[in-house]
């Protein structure tokens, strides 16, 4: 027998089930036709978790309800190093697992619930709530800065859980002005979901833009309703004679430009396969190719980097920020040298950018751009034009300090 999960979606208990699967290499199938307020309330449900409470996990050996329950469960069903490599690593991430529950969980729901007409609004509830969420993500906040996972240097079930249970914070309740004071936790959440196999479950994250009003009690009483009853089968409308031909998909910006006669594929390739003489083939290559009308160059700096005491973090926040830049693959190029023999270290960058600024969408999509100082290369300027050439070969020392990495983004 399959292992079946039932619920309904999008709901983050099942997004930390299925991510903890995907992790696992374990498989799990959702319930066909599940109907909140229907499935869960016949016979055959109840007789799995009297209830009637979901997500309910059916396994061959009987059923199992709790979303973290259920999650413990899939991790243990192979030994993929979820659950850590030791006694103390198992302690640490069920600490961390409360901890998500207790004090981020709990208080994103209360302060959520008035919301969509799951519970009465009630103001000192309300402002103990947004105290005790604001006191935890500091806690939080503060471990994280010098600690890029919550146990060890890579994802473990404690990763899923609390990711899972601040995904509601960031998509619903906590706009920018709230999140941005906890940098570390804004850099861990992104990190996180931006993970292929948190990706492959939840799909693209969008940060809420605004705390959306709490609903009058006539309000949350109509939604409660809604929910209460079962949804009627709508009768599908008649095709019309002639179906409409699908809307072309809006171009990017950046397509829309006067053609450049630098074909960055070329470019890329050329840095790729160059392995020796790099000066005098690639180098040369590069400036005999760039078009200043149709492409530009940036350097960045990085805005903290008094922060960077641990050198694993540092090279994880780096290797986070490329990642995230993959919406840009086909607009740019880069070059990430984290600078230094021991802490703190510098991280600096080199992009090439398709048009004269930086993109509007990367601005906007990729939040780790406003963590850095962007200053565009002046290439009359022989000084930088050198600067340039150096980041792109890796040279060491750079600047005169030892290069502790040096990524490519391409």
């Amino acid at each position: 027998m399959a292992l079946v999960l039932h619920s309904w979606t999008p709901s983050k208990n099942v997004y930390k089930v299925l991510i903890a699967a995907e992790y696992n290499g374990v498989k799990v199938d959702l319930a066909p036709d599940f109907t909140m307020g229907v499935s869960n309330k016949s016979p055959e449900f109840l007789k799995m978790n009297p209830i009637g409470k979901v997500p309910l996990l059916q396994t061959p050996d009987g059923a199992i309800f709790e979303s973290n329950a259920i999650t413990r469960y899939v991790a243990c069903l192979k030994d993929s190093g979820l659950y850590g490599s030791s006694p103390i690593d198992y302690g640490h991430i069920e600490q961390w697992i409360d901890f998500s529950s207790l004090e981020i969980d709990s208080h994103i729901s209360t302060i959520l619930a008035p919301r969509y007409g799951y519970g009465v609004y009630y103001a000192p509830a309300e402002e103990a709530a947004n105290a005790a969420l604001k006191r935890s993500l500091g806690a939080l906040n503060s471990y994280l800065a010098s600690n890029t996972f919550l146990v060890g240097h890579s994802v473990t079930l404690a990763d899923i859980v609390l990711t899972c249970n601040l995904y509601y914070g960031f998509t619903y309740i906590l706009p920018k002005s709230f999140t941005s004071a906890f940098p570390h936790v804004e850099r861990y959440f992104w990190t996180l979901v931006n993970q292929p196999n948190f990706k492959k479950i939840i799909g693209e994250v969008k940060q809420t833009d605004a705390v959306p009003p709490v609903k009058t009690p006539e309000e949350a009483a109509a939604a409660a309703k809604a929910k209460a009853e079962p949804k009627k089968q709508e009768e599908k409308p008649a095709a019309p004679a002639e179906e409409e031909a699908p809307k072309p998909k809006a171009k990017n910006p950046l397509d829309l430009l006067p053609p450049s006669s630098m074909i960055l594929d070329d470019w890329k390739r050329l840095y790729s396969n160059t392995k020796t003489n790099f000066r005098e083939v690639a180098i040369k290559g590069f400036w005999d190719m760039y078009d200043p009308e149709g492409y530009s160059l940036w350097f960045c700096d990085y805005k903290y980097n008094d922060e960077n005491t641990v050198s694993f973090v540092t090279l994880n926040k780096v290797g986070g920020f490329l990642q995230r830049m993959d919406i840009a693959r086909k607009y740019a190029f880069g070059k990430m040298l984290v600078i230094g023999s021991e802490a703190p270290y510098k991280v600096k960058g080199l992009w090439l950018f398709r048009g004269k600024e930086i993109p509007q969408f990367v601005l906007d999509e990729c939040y780790d751009m406003e963590l850095y100082e962007w200053k565009k290369v002046d290439i009359s300027d022989e000084a930088q034009k050198e600067r340039v050439n150096q980041m792109i070969e890796d040279q060491e020392p750079f600047e005169g300090e030892a290069l502790l990495d040096a990524k490519c983004f391409k």
